[in-house]
């Protein structure tokens, strides 16, 4: 028996350490056939920290706080009961009463090994339950787990219950075989040690054997399966997961949102002014990456977390972040081979590698004319993404899927030619007037008139520069152009002269930040909007910005820094806090019988998930006497997209439900009388929304969607001070269909 383990050991364990050490190997040389990044390796005492607060500490998976706990039970088990491995070996090669030197007989020890023995086995059992609760036969489209590789869940599920099910059954033939003097050393298996108590010292010292064996077996067994499978993310995330981290984009364990990284070929900035002609424009064949995409792709661990918030998913869209990274670590690995091989090479490896080489990244996945096998990426699942960054959020490994989708975006746009034909219109504008929306430049003051102050403008009259105003105030384009984002500018420009705020516009000098061009992949035209907001704001001697556009917001604040600009960027829900904190404006209650008025605030994805902004608007709102705050059900970290992000405010949604009717659902469902929300793009979105709302014939009739600053116009108003501001007929902030009255609400 004993000769018959030890050939069974040895043999397994040779294999699986073999095999591992080839796929490991293969794995590394995988992540190196990317393109070199910039910027992973600083401060790395921070990066060692932070990598041990999200793996040690379970920071991220602890949001789902049963997912979190068992999890982390599953996790130390992984690692402390390594030991207990190295026991079975000892038992196979020395005899059953073999112990680990110095810790074998310590009682610490042994109960320690016992607790994480049993609580990684609940922990597991708790994660196959939740695993067939959310499964895709009973959730169908809703599961996160739709699209996952199920049977390799299962496979590692099976393996953790049967090792941690030998490590306590042996635990119990362990105690039968040392006798009385070693129960209290069996907290947790004492009721096995005496049900074993009765046997023979033989043939519980046969039964340690075979155990161990068996343990050994089926932990060499998994080595062999996840070495024959080098895309299994399920189980190699836990390997993978400390350097993904450790690399990640922002050493303070920031997620990598805000700004987005700058274009770079083979590890060099691009000089978009005389680029090389040998620069690689974003993504458009796998190898284009950079190593640490390819790492991320590697270490996707099917959780699904990222599909079940993303909006374009839950609409019915093709596009699920968690599909996305799959495909392309799939493509990948697939295409390594031939990527690995010398040309004199390629021609002797297998078909099936030769046409996975001549797939095209982006196309039509049935489209012949893309390869033999389609292409790797479907069109309609890149141009989804709103880049609302939700699914960076809740990645527990922190994959950079908006970065990658972003980089793929370049390519076909700057390289290829290949984009939604909606988008032209929008570059065409960008490039010509500086805005969106194809306006003359020149009206961008057209919002001012009407208003009882005069509003400075920089290098007229007496204003040549900002130094002596506190703040620029950024319109932006919608503030400037569209007939509802300007009664947020009208009255953001009102509060602050009432608060007595000195600020400054650029006027005809101010143009488009770039976001949205380079969202959608034109960075060219990014470069171009911002060099020039770059060069003006530096002539202008800007240091303190306010902005009411969440994406102008995020654009001068994050990504300016990357062209050399540092300022002080507040949103204008931050500084209006701000200011009624110190009581430089005054909300008043309602003069009649005060009834709270329901508000329900969406969150911008630009302003919260990827500048963490949440209770600056939150804290204005409560502020207000006669508003009644209820959050919807996706609200903070957890909200839902308005559908406009990514460049997809200027895109048509032809699949699936539209994201803005989704959100309006939720929020007309609270019973608000109000949608509050701090973005032009969002209102115009979840404005649309209700329209379409009454359209159809739903509740909310009377929903108004509005900005959190007209609400404090009307609050302000309320107390009789209107020295500083008058509105003209026709000005929404002033009332109802423009009327004056006092507490009329702010209508679109």
């Amino acid at each position: 028996m004993r000769t018959f383990a030890i050939v069974t050991t040895t043999a397994i364990t040779l294999v699986a350490v073999a095999l591992v050490t080839r796929t490991v190997a293969g794995m590394v040389g995988v992540v190196r056939l990317g393109q070199p990044v910039v910027g992973r390796t600083d401060q790395p005492w921070r990066r060692w920290a932070t990598m041990l607060r999200e793996t040690v500490g379970h920071t991220r998976l602890t949001r789902w706080p049963l997912v979190g706990v068992a999890h982390w039970f599953v996790f130390v088990g992984f690692g402390f009961l390594f030991f207990t491995l190295v026991s079975a070996y000892g038992q196979v090669y020395g005899g059953a009463d073999w112990t680990l030197p110095l810790l074998g007989h310590w009682w610490p020890y042994e109960i320690a090994a016992e607790l994480v023995a049993s609580l990684t086995l609940a922990g597991i059992l708790v994660l196959i339950v939740i695993r067939q609760r959310n499964h895709p036969r009973r959730l169908g489209r809703r599961s996160r787990f739709s699209g996952s590789t199920m049977w390799q869940a299962y496979y590692v599920e099976a393996t953790i219950v049967v090792i941690a099910c030998c490590i306590l059954v042996l635990r119990g033939l362990e105690g039968a075989l040392g006798g009385p003097e070693r129960g209290s050393h069996h907290l947790v298996t004492a009721p096995l040690v005496a049900a074993f108590s009765g046997l023979a010292p033989t043939t519980l010292a046969t039964a340690i054997l075979a155990v161990a064996t068996l343990k050994i077996a089926v932990s060499m067994a998994w080595l062999v399966v996840i070495a024959l499978y080098p895309t299994m993310g399920v189980a190699w995330h836990r390997f993978t997961a400390f350097p993904n981290i450790w690399f990640r984009r922002k050493a303070d364990g920031g997620t990598a949102l805000g700004e987005l990284p700058p274009m770079y070929s083979r590890g060099r900035p691009i000089d978009f002014e005389d680029p090389s002609e040998d620069d690689i424009f974003g993504a458009g064949a796998v190898e284009e990456f950079t190593w640490k995409a390819l790492l991320d792709f590697t270490t996707c661990t099917e959780c699904g977390r990222c599909q079940s918030q993303c909006p374009a998913w839950n609409t019915g869209k093709p596009l699920s972040p968690k599909g996305f990274i799959l495909d392309l670590r799939d493509h990948a690995y697939a295409k390594a081979p031939y990527l690995r091989a010398s040309e004199n090479e390629r021609e002797a490896l297998p078909d099936q590698v030769k046409a996975e080489a001549q797939r095209r990244l982006v196309g039509a996945i049935d489209d012949p004319a893309a390869g033999t096998l389609g292409a790797v990426i479907d069109s309609d699942v890149l141009w989804s993404c709103t880049t609302c960054g939700a699914c960076v959020e809740q990645c527990p490994v922190d994959i950079e899927h908006v970065d990658h989708i972003v980089e793929m975006r370049r390519h076909q746009v700057l390289v290829e030619s290949e984009f939604p034909s909606e988008l032209n219109q929008l570059f065409r504008g960008l490039e010509s007037r500086g805005n969106p929306w194809n306006m003359n430049p020149a009206a961008r003051l057209e919002w001012t008139k009407g208003l009882s102050f005069e509003v400075p403008v920089v290098g007229e009259g007496d204003v040549t520069d900002l130094s002596r105003v506190e703040y620029l105030f950024w319109v932006g384009c919608a503030g400037a152009f569209d007939d509802r984002a300007k009664k947020t500018t009208r009255a953001v420009a009102e509060l602050l002269h009432i608060a007595g705020v000195s600020f400054a516009v650029l006027g005809p000098a101010e143009t488009c930040t770039g976001d949205p061009a380079r969202r959608a992949g034109n960075e060219f035209v990014y470069q171009m909007l911002a060099q020039q907001n770059v060069e003006t704001l530096r002539e202008a001697g800007a240091t303190k910005v306010v902005a009411t556009c969440a994406h102008c917001f995020n654009t001068i604040r994050n990504e300016y820094r990357q062209l050399g600009l540092e300022l002080e960027v507040v949103h204008h829900t931050q500084l209006l806090n701000r200011l009624v904190r110190e009581g430089r404006l005054r909300p008043v209650p309602p003069t009649a019988d005060g009834e709270r008025r329901p508000v329900t605030y969406h969150d911008p994805c630009y302003l919260g998930r990827h500048n963490q902004v949440y209770q600056p608007p939150r804290e204005l709102l409560s502020a207000l006497p006669e508003v009644e705050v209820r959050e919807m059900p996706r609200s903070g970290r957890t909200s839902f997209c308005c559908g406009a992000g990514g460049a997809r405010m200027w895109m048509e949604e032809r699949i699936g439900t539209r994201i803005n009717l989704e959100r309006t659902a939720e929020a007309v469902a609270t019973g608000a009388e109000r949608i509050a929300t701090a973005c032009p793009f969002c209102r115009v979105m979840l404005r649309d929304g209700v329209t379409q709302h009454q359209a159809d014939g739903k509740a909310g009739e009377d929903v108004e969607v509005v900005d959190v600053a007209q609400l404090l116009l009307e609050s302000v108003r309320r107390g009789g001070d209107r020295s500083a501001a008058s509105a003209s007929p026709g000005d929404a902030t002033a009332g109802a269909d423009g009327g004056s009255g006092d507490a009329a609400p702010v209508r679109d």
